[in-house]
This record gives C-alpha cells, structure tokens and sequence, in this order.
C-alpha cells in the first residue's frame, strides 16, 4: 500500500504506481490521496473499484506480475475513503483489503513518535535525530582511510557527538558500489576495538550521550557488537544477506534499520530498473518487516531506509526524496542517508569534497517529506538543517 497527494508529471506517476489511476485528473483539483493495493483476487479488485467510484473516487487496475494477484490503485478526498471504507468491510471478499486500506491511511498521517531500545525508547517528537557516520574502513566513497587507527576514530566519534550526533554508526565493511564483502574476521578486527573503546570514552561522559549503532550485514558482527554494548543494528540489506540476522536481531533485542537494496554493492549499479519505484521499495521493506516480526522484533524497534544509491540511478533517489512521505503508510519511523552520494553529486557536477550543499539539500528536502533520522558525514551541519526544518514544520509560529 502507498498513499501520496496527486502526482503531476507523468514520470512520477510511473515511479508511485500510479499512472493508470490518475489519467485525465485536473491538476490543481482537491487535494487526494491515492492507495495502491496488490494481490488481490478478481472479484475483491472488482468490488472495490466499484465502490470507490460509487464514493465519487476513482479507481483503476494497475499492472502486477503474472501471477501474484491484481493490483488496483484508488483515488479520492478524505470523504471519499470514509464513505468506501464502511461499505466494503460489509462484503466478504473485501473485508481484510478495507483493513489494510484504513491501516495506510492513518500510518500515512500519524508519525511515529519514539523507537524503542533494548532499555528505554529514543523520543522523536523533539525533532529529527542525527546519526554520524564513522567508517572503519579503508575504501568507504568519502573517507575510506581517514580514520585508521581506533584511537583516530573514537576521537572522531566524540567530536561528532560534541556536534549533536544522537546515534554514532560504526562500519567496518565499505558498502559503495562495486565494493567486494570483507570476511566475517577482518570486520571484527576493524569495528571491535572502536565499539569497546567508544563505550568506555562515553561512559565518562556527562549528561546524555548517542546511542552507538554497528552498520553491518553479518549477524555475528551484530552479535558481538551488541555484546560490547552496541544499541542499534543498521544493516543495508535490508537482513536479507545473512538468514540469521533476524534472530539475531530478535535475540538481542537492539532496534534494528531495515535498508531497501537491488542486488548487492558489487553489482547493484548495473542498470537497476523499476517498473513503480515507491510500490516496489514498500513491498520489499513490507516482506522484511513481516519477517522480522514473526522472528521475534518488536515493530517499535524497527526503522526503514529506502536506501538511496543502493541499486537506483539518478532519477530514482530523486523521486525517493520527491515522494518520501509515500513510505510514511508504513507507519514506521524513516532514516535517510543522503551525505556526499554520487546522485548528488552527477546533478551538480561536483567531486564528493564539494557536496556539503547538496547534502545538506537533499537532507532538509527529506525532513520535510517524514524523514526521523539523517545519517550524514557532517553532523554539525546536519544538526543545524534538523533544528532549523523542525521549527519550520512542526515547531510553535
């Protein structure tokens, strides 16, 4: 399921799903929302779609897969759905579907206001949360090799925090494109000695401090991270690298970032092709969070990442950002990480030394579309766009 305000362009109805549902719309008409929902049987995509229409909506088949189930796509006002959604709970065929319809669209407007930890929660209402980047690696795109000693790094990791960081994420694997996997031996090596000697750096310190994430795919990276006192588990795959993730996950009870990916970082720039962006990336990270949940993780611990420049060409991570609040229905707290990545970079000419601007672009237009949590390489920027977009929007005038 995906909601979104009318799309225009008929490329972006393309990348929403949309585009048999919203064929001869007027723009400038009331403001509607839209509802794609697939896999459904012959007779529940009839009925609601006549229903709809009856409601004064509209409503349209829209292409899936042989296979797997029709897919249509509803449109209407805020009336329009109250009228439908009554009416179709009395049916049957189409009782569960006006569930999941209703479910989306109070996700849609609803903002998850905390993450829970493994003790205690992380609040989101006072504003957008910062996570610092911290590479232990050699060949990260931005600063692979910067920070080689773990002493370099924790050094680091506590300026960041000076700067306002909420979350620190240690990697120790390069995720770039055409990067290779780094054995399961050589990541312990890297990220192990930063995460004990970190923990013991911000024991020291007063007030509050940032919670420590470990940005991996390997559960036993994970498992040992989170045995030395990590809070969080941030990993690009979306847990779909490595199957014991999830019960890893579960196991620990850490919150956990569930990252959309196409491929993997060898491959994943290889001509990656959607038919309908947004309803693809939700689909995935809807099947990742099912598993998650049957395997044991709370669903307040779960974050999702549509995962920009991971297996997505230009045009696509700018449509992420244009259609972020999409991802919203899935009423789970969003992070974004945008900082110094080459769609930045190839919309503006500019090696990755002189994206900060863009960056920080690309990371307020993302706060203003739902985004929760920023991860960026420069945290005293960030914390001042995240301060200054959350006066802007939500903030007293």
């Amino acid at each position: 399921l995906a909601s979104a305000a009318l799309p225009a362009p008929r490329l972006d109805r393309l990348h929403l799903g949309l585009s048999t549902a919203s064929r001869g719309i007027a723009r400038g008409a009331e403001s509607m929302q839209f509802v794609r929902l697939e896999a459904l049987g012959p007779a529940a995509a009839s009925l609601l779609c006549r229903l709809m229409i009856r409601c004064g909506g509209t409503a349209r088949p829209a292409g899936m897969r042989s296979g797997a189930g029709r897919a249509v796509v509803l449109g209407g006002s805020g009336r329009a759905f109250a009228t439908m959604l009554p009416l179709a709970r009395r049916r049957p065929v189409t009782r569960e579907p006006s569930l999941q319809i209703a479910e989306a669209l109070e996700r849609a407007g609803t903002p998850p206001r905390s993450i829970a930890l493994r003790r205690g929660r992380i609040g989101l209402d006072d504003g957008p949360i910062v996570m610092g980047i911290l590479n232990v690696t050699p060949d990260s795109f931005s600063d692979g090799g910067r920070f080689g000693h773990p002493r370099q790094v924790i050094e680091h990791a506590l300026r960041m925090a000076d700067e306002g960081a909420a979350i620190l994420d240690v990697g120790g694997e390069s995720t770039r494109p055409g990067s290779r996997p780094v054995p399961l031996k050589e990541e312990l090596r890297r990220v192990l000695p930063v995460l004990e000697g970190l923990r013991r750096r911000l024991a020291r310190r007063r007030g509050r401090r940032p919670l420590i994430s470990i940005d991996t795919t390997k559960a036993e990276v994970a498992r040992r991270a989170a045995e030395v006192g990590a809070d969080m588990v941030n990993d690009i795959s979306g847990l779909s690298f490595d199957p014991a993730m999830p019960a890893v996950v579960a196991e620990t009870g850490l919150p956990v970032v569930v990252q959309h990916i196409r491929g993997r970082p060898l491959t994943m720039q290889r001509s990656p092709r959607y038919a309908h962006l947004l309803p693809e990336i939700a689909s995935f990270l809807r099947r990742r969070i099912a598993l998650l949940v049957s395997a044991g993780v709370r669903s307040d611990r779960i974050v999702i990442d549509p995962g920009l420049g991971f297996g997505k060409r230009r045009r696509h991570n700018i449509a992420i950002l244009r259609h972020l609040h999409v991802l919203r229905s899935l009423g789970l707290p969003i992070l974004i990480g945008a900082s110094r990545k080459s769609f930045i970079g190839g919309a503006l000419e500019l090696p990755i030394p002189e994206r900060l601007e863009g960056s920080l672009a690309a990371e307020a237009l993302a706060l203003a579309g739902g985004a929760d949590i920023i991860r960026a390489h420069d945290v005293r920027e960030a914390v001042r766009v995240a301060r200054f977009c959350h006066a802007v929007l939500r903030g007293p005038t």
